[in-house]
């Protein structure tokens, strides 16, 4: 009875989103934010987080800032969706150090990022000085050394950042294929395990940037 009642509740609020132009249903399917977001989590996105001012004058405006973690339509790709971390915004200069960043010259510390490898390429971990264009964004995975990101596809035009992720919603431990479209198995593993596998303590938590 249970769980009929917590997927009525959940069916509910993913539509009401989904349905609005306010927030919608995103859920996490790769590693690649491993650390701050896992496989698997379900977040509602607030879509109004970067609405430019005038349109809704009544409520508050903010631009993208840096360490925000933005939701938008994959550049080489629109009709995909990614969730990455703004390192630099239009004007910042940007190098790549042995996995280190530095920005404007400083050195940032970045306690949400893991490296799960050891080594380094030197492609994708030492990159040379660049700046960011204007209206356009650098963004990077958490999770360092497993991640298609910014350093691989380029720039996040602002246009394409739908929002950002502001509630986990749900969370459940399940493999990428079967988060990335709906199956006869993820439907058969939800029924077998949807108590052990969900992550409850991630459940109606706020996603916090730092």
């Amino acid at each position: 009875m249970s769980r009929n009642i917590f997927e009525w509740i959940f069916n509910f609020v993913v539509l009401i989103f989904a349905t609005s132009m306010i927030a919608q249903p995103f859920v996490i399917p790769t590693a690649s934010m491993e650390g701050t977001l896992l496989v698997g989590d379900h977040v509602i996105v607030d879509k109004l987080a970067y609405a430019p001012p005038g349109k809704l004058p009544l409520l508050p405006y903010q631009d993208v800032k840096r360490g925000d973690i933005i939701v938008f339509r994959f550049p080489p790709d629109i009709r995909e969706t990614y969730v990455k971390r703004v390192i630099g915004i239009p004007g910042d200069r940007i190098r790549m150090v042995n996995k280190q960043i530095y920005r404007n010259g400083k050195l940032l510390a970045e306690p949400y990022t893991q490296h799960i490898f050891p080594g380094y390429e030197p492609g994708r971990d030492d990159i040379a000085e660049f700046t960011v264009p204007p209206g356009n964004y650098f963004a990077l995975g958490d999770n360092r050394d497993n991640s298609s990101d910014s350093r691989v596809w380029g720039f996040v035009p602002r246009g394409n950042i739908i929002g950002k992720p502001f509630m986990l919603l749900w969370s459940y431990d399940a493999p990428t294929e079967d988060l990335t479209g709906y199956s006869l198995h993820h439907a058969i593993d939800l029924a077998q395990h949807f108590f052990t596998r969900t992550r409850w303590s991630r459940t109606l938590q706020l996603v916090r940037p730092d």
